[in-house]
């Protein structure tokens, strides 16, 4: 796991647990979206891959119901260089 429900609420700014199955789901799409993207597993313990998930989680959360899935045309250049950073720069993560 990169990033936990609690690091998430956090980032969102979000104290009440009304759609914490919500933001689990966001965070598994996530995780999921690096692995697929990268094809490498990483951990919480890679900064790059933490922000990467929580930048996603962010956009997704605010954009639901309109594009969850897809990353919003903003943030595009944004997770497009942290992909390429995470591609490149660093070591996969073994279990």
């Amino acid at each position: 796991m990169i990033v936990t429900l609690e690091e998430a609420k956090a980032y969102l700014r979000i104290d009440h647990t009304e759609e914490d199955a919500l933001i689990e789901s966001l965070i598994n799409a996530a995780e999921s979206y690096l692995l697929n993207a990268t094809s490498k597993t990483f951990d919480s313990t890679n900064h790059l891959a933490r922000l990467f998930c929580l930048t996603l989680i962010t956009d997704w959360y605010e954009s639901r119901g309109l594009t969850v899935g897809r990353v919003g045309r903003e943030i595009r250049p944004v997770i497009d260089s942290m992909l390429a950073q995470l591609n490149y720069c660093y070591p996969e993560v073994v279990e």
